[in-house]
């Protein structure tokens, strides 16, 4: 048995000094020196002195856990990643995320209420990307289907019509036709239901096509072609490779006929 003879503070706020039989043995948190009512004349045997010193390693982990913690909520998982790259043990890493848990610092569906709400302020990604993202934060399926109710039909309609009117407001060289089939990529790729994009789609493109700016897109397009097929075919050849290529591009034949009666002359 070895008997406590001293106990000192460190400069470090919060650590103790802990000496048996006159020599410094270890160092321990508050929380451990007051949990195990630590004391000067107390005896410990090698079995409590290493318990002590266990416990005090897996207090320091917690301790890193909630200064993490500290800048933002986080998911159980996230919080064992961390502390397995901080070299913590499992069980160490089980045993801080149950005090955690208890204490009420991490609770995984009130992070994915927290996390939606953040996304759907901060960001244009739908319910599908959210979901995904959440599933790899360790997540469980009912818990993120909890949190997504916050995400109504009527909220991803909105972001929905503020993307389009974002996208289709600014000056594009492709025909209207690709940019909506490029709008339906992207938000589909944001998270969106395809379904749902394209009923919003269907609603309002009409409200964003501009007959001026698909005349300056297909002239645009058209004279890229026409430089270059001009070399590699002529008459008739050249304007059906230039109409077909128009074609691919999403363009309306009129708007294509009318590009290739002002610019592509019998003689080219």
């Amino acid at each position: 048995m070895a008997k406590i003879t001293r106990i000192s503070a460190q400069k470090k706020k919060g650590r103790y000094n802990i000496f048996l039989d006159g020599d410094y043995a270890f160092g321990v948190d508050e929380d451990i020196l007051v949990k195990f009512a630590l004391r000067k004349g107390m005896e410990l045997d090698e079995a409590a002195i290493k318990a002590l010193q266990e416990k005090d390693i897996t207090n320091k982990f917690y301790v890193m856990s909630i200064n993490l913690l500290s800048y933002r909520m986080r998911s159980e998982k996230e919080i064992a990643d961390y502390l397995k790259k901080k070299e913590a043990e499992p069980e160490q890493i089980n045993e801080v995320i149950v005090r955690l848990k208890r204490e009420g610092y991490v609770n995984n569906q009130d992070f994915a209420y927290g996390f939606v709400q953040s996304r759907m302020i901060s960001s244009s990604k739908g319910p599908l990307l959210i979901k995904k993202e959440l599933l790899e934060k360790g997540v469980s399926q009912e818990q993120i289907e909890n949190a997504l109710t916050l995400f109504s039909h009527e909220e991803q309609v909105q972001k929905i019509h503020k993307f389009i009117e974002k996208k289709l407001g600014a000056s594009s060289k492709k025909s209207f036709q690709q940019q909506l089939i490029n709008l339906q990529t992207t938000l589909m790729q944001k998270g969106y239901a395809p379904e749902l994009i394209k009923g919003v789609l269907a609603e309002t493109k009409d409200e964003y096509r501009d007959e001026d700016a698909e005349k300056e897109a297909v002239v645009h397009q058209g004279l890229k072609l026409l430089a270059k097929y001009n070399k590699k075919a002529e008459g008739y050849e050249l304007k059906q490779k230039i109409k077909a290529a128009l074609y691919r591009k999403g363009f309306q034949g009129d708007w294509i006929d009318s590009f290739i009666e002002e610019y592509v002359k019998e003689e080219n």
